[in-house]
């Protein structure tokens, strides 16, 4: 019986890992998913009491189409466009009817006035998304056969799927170099080579978890998300875990340098870095809970999106990187390994100052603290959100 107590002390950070190891597995999809229920019509996003709104909603009273024109254009070398060439382009158009993404039938050829190029509009989904290029390709193709001209695609349809392919793959690719930079910052701080890529995938599987919890909310209409909040959110939550588990590997490396034993240092820095951790992500959390006071729709979003990713950065950095870090020890700092003196205090006199200053006096700092705090947010009310006035007084 006196190895029970023993084995319950890595059978429960094995535990741990073994959960955020499937939590990742099975929510680690819904960061690329995120996507599918973000929306990028800023039209949603606009306050309700805006200019802006209403012109949009005067509109709809003059357009009823549910449709995105593609206008397809045809240019010569400088020959007249004969009327072979006109009715070809009809025909080519003109086949596309039937054709998926396409609504109804496309309209004739018509000549410009200089009998140089034509034009022909084809009417096509509004909700095609992803597919929008691959529709726009077929409509080149068809409008291709038209002998002795150059056919381009212009109109909203172009612009959407131009924007769409500027913009592809954008969050991987940011989500890449963030993960990078924090790989570059923490090797060149720890210089070990396993402790970086533990936090990086601690910050990983939180990011898995802030995304499926947003997916769910968005795709259930409580919250609004579009390609903004969906990077925001990638980036606040790989940078709040990453600091968090700064504090949580510092605390980790004292506390294996004075005791020895890695079960009992991992639970000694989460107790001792709890308060600090939870402090400072309350008040991320709090400070974009107050975009919920926005006009903007999705500045509103990112408030609540955002503290789901703190609070998921704080669950991994307080329960999955203890785990680890308990399981593996001093090897987690190889080929450096934590020394007593490693967790003295000398050589840093002026924070070590600063700390003792605050321990001495903690409800004289905090009130001098929220004071200065409270000046600064009384400017808060001459903030216009409307932007500066054309004129001003002399």
């Amino acid at each position: 019986m006196k190895n029970a107590p023993r084995r319950a002390r890595w059978l429960v950070p094995l535990a741990l890992l073994i959960v955020w190891l499937g939590v990742g597995g099975a929510l680690g999809p819904y960061a690329g998913k995120l996507g599918e229920v973000a929306t990028n019509d800023q039209a949603v996003f606009l306050p309700r009491t805006a200019e802006s709104t209403r012109v949009l909603e005067a509109r709809k009273a003059f357009d009823q189409s549910e449709t995105v024109p593609a206008i397809v254009v045809w240019t010569t070398d400088g020959d007249r466009v004969t009327e072979t060439q006109q009715a070809a382009a009809s025909d080519a158009v003109g086949a596309l009817a039937g054709t998926a993404g396409v609504v109804g039938r496309p309209s004739p050829a018509l000549v410009s006035d200089d009998r140089k190029a034509m034009q022909a509009v084809v009417q096509l989904e509004p909700d095609l998304g992803d597919e929008l290029s691959g529709v726009l390709d077929e409509v080149r193709r068809a409008a291709d056969g038209v002998s002795g001209a150059t056919v381009q695609i212009a109109g909203p349809a172009a612009t959407q799927a131009d924007l769409s392919d500027a913009f592809a793959g954008i969050d991987g690719l940011l989500l890449g170099v963030a993960l990078g930079a924090v790989l570059l910052i923490l090797l060149l701080v720890y210089r070990s080579f396993l402790l970086p890529f533990l936090i990086i995938l601690g910050s990983v599987f939180a990011l898995g978890l802030a995304c499926a919890v947003v997916y769910a909310l968005a795709d259930r209409g409580v919250v609004r998300v579009d390609g903004q909040v969906q990077g925001i959110l990638s980036i606040l939550v790989i940078g709040a875990a990453t600091d968090y588990a700064l504090l949580l590997a510092a605390r980790f490396r004292e506390e294996l340098a004075e005791r020895g034993d890695r079960y009992a240092a991992a639970t000694a820095a989460v107790r001792r870095s709890f308060g600090a951790i939870t402090a400072s992500a309350a008040t991320v959390a709090l400070g974009l809970l107050a975009l919920l006071a926005s006009d903007l729709t999705n500045n509103r979003a990112l408030g609540p999106v955002g503290a789901i990713g703190i609070v998921c950065a704080v669950l991994s950095t307080l329960t999955f990187l203890p785990a680890v870090l308990a399981l593996v020890g001093r090897s987690a700092y190889w080929p450096t390994r934590p020394k007593a003196s490693d967790a003295s205090v000398e050589g840093h006199a002026v924070w070590r100052r600063v700390a003792a200053a605050v321990d001495r006096r903690p409800r004289r700092v905090w009130l001098l603290t929220a004071l200065v705090l409270a000046v600064f947010a009384g400017f808060a009310p001459s903030l216009s959100a409307k932007g500066c006035r054309s004129t001003r007084s002399s």
